[in-house]
């Protein structure tokens, strides 16, 4: 074991208490460049007008008549807009490195599940489409034109069925019946989506117009697939591997921090190599007999230091139960960093920051890397339930910031007053002009950012990393 001291002693202090304080600049950093980002929304835009004047261009070719013309061309758009999204889709959870450090991974994922809610209605309205509009043309009644698409048609099995999946995937994603689902098995059951790219890919190029005659169309489509294939084998498989050969990581040690929660205590080869800040996170695969299979995401809960990283978990599930289990030595593989949520995206010199629950991770790591001055405002039910009170209490003196521990209730006077516009500017004066660090449960998030609009904080100055994965 490369550090046995630290098994012996079980705390973060082992390899810090005497780390010489590092001299921060207070100067604000160069803001985020938001011209990539405001370029990848464009190019969105300018492939997706690109792909439709494909049925504009030969349209003309082709005279309109009739209900059935009218249903049948209405349900070809439709279906191009679809297949346009169903790309989009699989590039935003593609894990590629450059696309989540422009947009950043939280927001891809809520792009992600916004498309999916158009996606759905868009498939379905091709599909209806189509099928009366055929009929209208033949006069074939809608369950007998049904069938005969079904199978008289090339490539229409396998469409069928990523229409089945799709609908399934659109049922799973209703917050109401995930919540009820455990993690692992709507995550195994979301990942059937990456059937639905290979699936489709064969009745568009089968059926579409615009595809099936070799032309401009066909290799427009084909370099799309290519490219978003491209990235999704990069991001998913080939960085991941050559990321975790080089650094090859395993547990040190897992460590108690309170009622349900643990720190995972991880070495490797090269640490010092690795890319990474306070904030960021990893998906984790740890490689023992009930968890090789599934990545989950957590972030660091204390700052990299070229010699271990720490995530801290909080127990909720089998597999959270697992990890609290880990034994030294257990191999570990990795994806990432990924994520935002940095020092480095601040536009103010100062900060504040506001956790809750297992958000006190990459709040706690963040204030090693933020400079003197800041503020933290961590709320907890009760004192048993505060984690890293220790490190928090030594880092603020260290770093000169201040630590506000509310305890109580979310009806109890003093979270009520602290989560108000009055106790918020009462308690951090200057918060209009400090950086915001939020990450917690949704409850918490939503209402520190109500509370901070009425403050009139900058959006830009608002950080947020929720419990969305």
């Amino acid at each position: 074991m490369l550090y046995p001291d630290l098994q012996d002693t079980g705390s973060w202090f082992a390899h810090n208490w005497d780390r010489p304080a590092v001299a921060y600049e207070a100067d604000v950093p160069a803001p985020p460049d938001s011209g990539n980002r405001l370029l990848v929304v464009l190019a969105f835009w300018f492939t997706l007008a690109a792909s439709l004047e494909l049925w504009w261009l030969d349209t003309p070719a082709r005279s309109i008549s009739g209900t059935g013309d009218v249903l049948t061309e209405a349900g070809r758009i439709t279906g191009m807009i679809a297949g346009f999204v169903l790309l989009v889709q699989v590039l935003m959870m593609s894990r590629v490195g450059w696309l989540e450090r422009v947009i950043g991974a939280h927001d891809l994922m809520i792009w992600h599940r916004e498309l999916g809610g158009f996606l759905l209605p868009l498939v379905l309205a091709h599909v209806g489409l189509i099928i009366a509009g055929y009929a209208a043309a033949t006069g074939a009644s809608l369950p007998g034109e049904t069938w005969h698409v079904v199978t008289g048609m090339p490539a229409m099995i396998s469409a069928t069925i990523a229409t089945g999946i799709l609908v399934a995937i659109g049922l799973l994603a209703i917050r109401a019946i995930r919540r009820r689902m455990p993690y692992e098995l709507w995550y195994l059951l979301h990942m059937t989506s990456y059937l639905v790219l290979l699936l489709s890919y064969g009745h568009q190029f089968a059926n579409g117009q615009e595809l099936v005659n070799g032309g401009f169309g066909h290799w427009y489509w084909a370099s799309l697939y290519l490219f978003v294939v491209a990235c999704l084998v990069w991001g998913r498989l080939v960085h991941p591997f050559v990321l975790n050969l080089r650094h090859r990581l395993s547990v040190v040690e897992v460590v108690p921090e309170g009622r349900d929660m643990v720190s995972i205590y991880v070495t490797g080869r090269r640490l010092d190599d690795l890319e990474v800040s306070a904030g960021h996170y990893f998906r984790w695969r740890f490689l023992t007999a009930r968890g090789w299979w599934q990545a989950h995401p957590f972030s660091l809960s204390a700052a990299p230091n070229g010699r271990w990283l720490r995530l801290t978990v909080k127990i909720v599930g089998n597999h959270t139960a697992d990890l609290a289990r880990l034994r030294p030595g257990v191999r570990v593989l990795i994806e990432g960093p990924s994520g935002v949520f940095t020092a480095g995206r601040r536009v103010r010199p100062k900060a504040l920051l506001i956790a809750a629950g297992s958000g006190i991770a990459p709040i706690r790591a963040l204030l090693e890397e933020l400079p003197p001055g800041s503020a933290v405002i961590y709320r907890a039910s009760r004192e048993s339930d505060l984690v890293f009170r220790e490190e928090l209490d030594w880092l603020a003196q260290r770093r000169g910031a201040m630590v506000r521990y509310v305890l109580g209730g979310r009806d109890d006077p003093q979270p009520r007053y602290v989560f108000s516009p009055r106790g918020m500017r009462e308690l951090v004066p200057d918060v209009r002009r400090r950086d915001v660090f939020l990450c917690g449960p949704e409850g918490l998030v939503s209402s520190a950012r109500g509370i901070l609009r009425q403050l009139r904080v900058p959006r830009r100055q608002i950080h947020v990393d929720p419990f969305e994965f």
